[in-house]
Parts: structure tokens; C-alpha cells; sequence
């Protein structure tokens, strides 16, 4: 057997934004499908601020990856899919898990030899090579990842801490040595990675979109007072402690804001 995939990569209108093992980033120039003024119009601004339909492309050979459920547009090839659940504690375990973390309880699990087209999305495509690390994630963001990964829940180290900074108790990790796909809100070229040795990083907000596992997080207040917390304006902030890294957003909770009807 074999396939031939035209008008994909040979395509003007498409770039191929990242490359990562099997895993490739496809963005679209232009959305060329307009059919009236207004979506003409749209379709411009869009393109030049950097407002463009990507799509994740996985190629196997002899392999295995899991997607978010849902996310496959189509394949090609002789490859099989599977729920990658096995019997009904293993069902039970993810529907725990997926409704701590918001998110589906079963991640189908894709093997053999083609090509995966995932849907096509206005966020932004990370591809993460962890290398015998052990990475936590917000929710919302895992869209495929290596089966060689160990994809699981990890609860909040300080669960109180964690309810109070309006962070969920349990996120999504991967750990281990494989290639990851991350649904992001931001370009990486926006994030801001913190390489903590030993040290503290306090964050006024959730815009932390990852951190390494071996990091102590807490809720403290930003003074050592009450008195002190609330003349700072800040009242209580996120804590990252020890030695690890940390993915900041800083311009996503701005964007936001100046969308948001209610800040308006």
C-alpha cells in the first residue's frame, strides 16, 4: 500500500511553521475560501495579525501517538485506532481524571504507519521535546503527544493553595522522554520560560501555562501582612518554589481584557 498526499505541502498557501520528529506545524497564509465582503475584509485583517488557521500533521512509521479526543480530521494509511482504555477501572480512572482536569476521559491512542491531519485551529501549535522530564500543564492545552510519554493527572501539591488561586486542584503531566502537542493561547514566541535554581517566582494571575513537577506550588499573600497585601493592590499570588522551569503568558490575560465586554 501507499499514498501520495497532494496540494498539502506543495501548496502556496501553506508553511510548514515547526518540525519535531514526525510531528509537523502546517499554517495557512490565507484563508482563500471568501465568498462576500464582509468575510474578504475579515479574511485580511486576520492574516496580518498573525490570526491564521494551523493544523498538526503526524506522520507514523511503525508507531504510536494519542491525540485529544476529537481532534483528528482524517488519516491515511494502515493505521488503527484505539481508546488505550483497558477494562472498566481503567474507563473509571479516566473519567476521574478527566473530570478533575476538565478534560475528556479518553484520549484515543493512533498505531501503525500514515499520516493524522488534526483539525484545524486559530490557537497556537507547541511542539515540546521533553526530554526525561516531568512537565505540568494548564488545562486545556494537551492536544497529541508520544506514547513513549507518560500522560497523567497530577494533583496540586497544596490543594487549599490551589483552590484559593483559582487554579484547578489536578492538571494534566507528561512525563518522561517523547515529543509533545500543546493548543496554546499565545505564539511561543510570547511565552517567557523562568529557569528557577533554588529560588521563588511569584505570579499575580494564572498566565503560568507550564511548570516542571519538581517545583512546590502554593497561594501566599504578596506581603507579609493583610494590612500589606491589600496596600499593595495584589491580595494573593501564585508561588513556584525550588528548582524547575516556568512558562509565562504575560500578554494573554491583557489581550483578554481588552475583548472582554465586562472590562469594557
Amino acid at each position: 500500500m501507499a499514498f501520495t498526499i497532494h496540494n498539502l505541502k506543495d501548496n502556496n498557501n501553506v508553511v510548514i511553521k515547526e518540525q519535531l520528529g514526525g510531528f509537523s506545524v502546517i499554517e495557512y497564509k490565507e484563508d482563500l475560501s471568501s465568498t462576500t465582503m464582509s468575510e474578504a475584509q475579515a479574511n485580511f485583517f486576520m492574516s496580518k495579525s498573525n490570526m491564521r488557521n494551523k493544523q498538526l500533521m503526524v506522520e507514523l512509521n511503525n508507531s504510536e501517538v494519542m491525540l485529544s479526543a476529537g481532534a483528528m480530521q482524517y488519516m491515511i494509511g494502515n493505521i488503527e485506532m484505539t481508546s488505550g482504555i483497558k477494562g472498566v477501572g481503567g474507563l473509571m480512572r479516566n473519567i476521574i481524571a478527566g473530570a478533575a482536569t476538565g478534560t475528556s476521559a479518553v484520549k484515543p491512542l493512533y498505531k501503525g504507519t500514515g499520516t493524522i491531519l488534526l483539525e484545524t485551529t486559530y490557537k497556537y501549535i507547541w511542539l515540546i521535546d521533553v526530554d526525561n522530564d516531568h512537565i505540568v500543564m494548564e488545562d486545556g492545552l494537551f492536544l497529541a503527544c508520544e506514547t513513549t510519554l507518560d500522560v497523567a493527572v497530577a494533583a496540586r501539591k497544596n490543594l487549599s493553595s490551589a483552590a484559593l488561586g483559582g487554579e484547578g486542584l489536578f492538571s494534566l503531566s507528561a512525563k518522561g522522554k517523547g515529543i509533545l502537542a500543546l493548543e496554546a493561547p499565545v505564539p511561543s514566541e510570547e511565552a517567557i520560560v523562568v529557569d528557577l535554581q533554588n529560588d521563588v517566582l511569584k505570579v499575580d494571575g494564572n498566565f503560568a501555562l507550564m511548570w516542571s513537577n519538581s517545583l512546590d506550588f502554593t497561594v501566599e499573600k504578596s506581603g507579609k501582612t493583610r494590612m500589606g497585601s491589600a496596600a499593595s493592590g495584589e491580595g494573593l499570588v501564585n508561588v513556584y518554589r525550588g528548582t524547575g522551569m516556568v512558562w509565562l503568558a504575560p500578554l494573554m490575560n491583557y489581550r483578554n481584557s481588552l475583548f472582554d465586554p465586562a472590562t469594557q
